[in-house]
């Protein structure tokens, strides 16, 4: 139980005893502490007031400190150095420089700007961590809302009752290519190309798959794949094999530039987009905020349209 008589003083004037004695004036204190020079002289008369103790005389138009400043300044120094880390630290995940950003995304995205993102994330920034996972998208969104991750990245989700949609960038599926196909020649590859090709279709349970499937009865063409693949990867790494042409998201096509397969527009447009997902309710840290900053970054210098 504290004594009626202990003085009870607060971080605040210690900040200015501690600035007054590493300083020669109360005008570079004050310069210091970013407050004023009467806010220090004041804060010094209260500290004394409170203390019950002299800790500064003038001498020659200058203050200088007393024995017993000078063995509560000793006692007190171990404390300037924590509180001067926890300022700085203060500071770093106020800009975003420290802590733990958990994210996950769906394999589009998560295998291509994502990473590219992360990278610039903790490239000047040492003390942030990250834990990383790609899943489909009906867990990420179950991951985000359940608060187990702090920010997800899909395509294809435009609105979410339960969570906060932010959309990114929007663009439309392509079309893999093999190089030696007669379709390689065309500006764009339509549905009805596709009916007498071989395809590589994407799984109709997955939103792509349902775009993909829409477009085939937009254009009255017959939905044949040879083969169905949940993942637009698996489609791309399908069709590289040469189990036939596969209708991708463009992010997925760019891995894909160099490996004998070529681009081209798919006709009817499928449009799509990348989002940023979060919890309702829950406001954007600062490392979040730098996360998507880099992640809009990413898709401003993407090659992709």
């Amino acid at each position: 139980m504290r004594e009626a008589d202990d003085p009870h003083v607060s971080l605040s004037l210690l900040e200015i005893f501690g600035a007054m004695m590493r300083c020669a004036t109360t005008v570079e204190a004050a310069e210091q502490l970013g407050i004023s020079q009467p806010a220090v002289s004041n804060g010094l008369r209260q500290l004394e007031r409170e203390l019950g103790v002299t800790l500064f005389e003038r001498v020659h138009r200058r203050l200088e400190p007393t024995a017993e400043a000078l063995s509560l300044y000793e006692e007190l120094r171990p404390m300037f150095g924590v509180l001067r880390g926890f300022m700085l630290r203060a500071r770093d995940i106020r800009q975003g420089k420290f802590g733990r950003i958990r994210i996950v995304a769906t394999p589009p995205i998560g295998h291509t700007l994502a990473p590219r993102a992360m990278k610039a994330l903790v490239q000047d920034r040492p003390e942030v961590s990250i834990s990383y996972d790609v899943r489909r998208l009906e867990d990420v969104c179950a991951a985000v809302k359940e608060g187990s991750a702090d920010v997800g990245i899909a395509l294809a989700l435009d609105h979410h009752l339960d969570l906060n949609i932010e959309i990114l960038h929007r663009t439309h599926m392509v079309a893999l290519v093999p190089e030696d196909s007669p379709l390689a020649s065309q500006p764009e590859v339509t549905a009805h190309d596709l009916a007498g090709e071989r395809f590589v279709g994407l799984e109709a349970a997955s939103r792509l798959g349902q775009l993909v499937r829409t477009a085939f009865e937009r254009d009255h063409a017959a939905y044949d794949p040879r083969v169905e693949a949940r993942y637009c990867s698996t489609a791309a790494a399908l069709a590289q094999a040469g189990l036939g042409i596969a209708v991708v998201d463009p992010y997925t096509a760019e891995l894909h530039r160099d490996s004998g397969l070529v681009q081209r527009p798919f006709s009817p447009p499928c449009e799509i987009s990348a989002a940023v997902i979060q919890r309702k309710g829950v406001p954007r840290t600062r490392l979040v905020h730098s996360f998507v900053e880099e992640l809009r970054r990413q898709f401003r210098s993407s090659p992709v349209a």
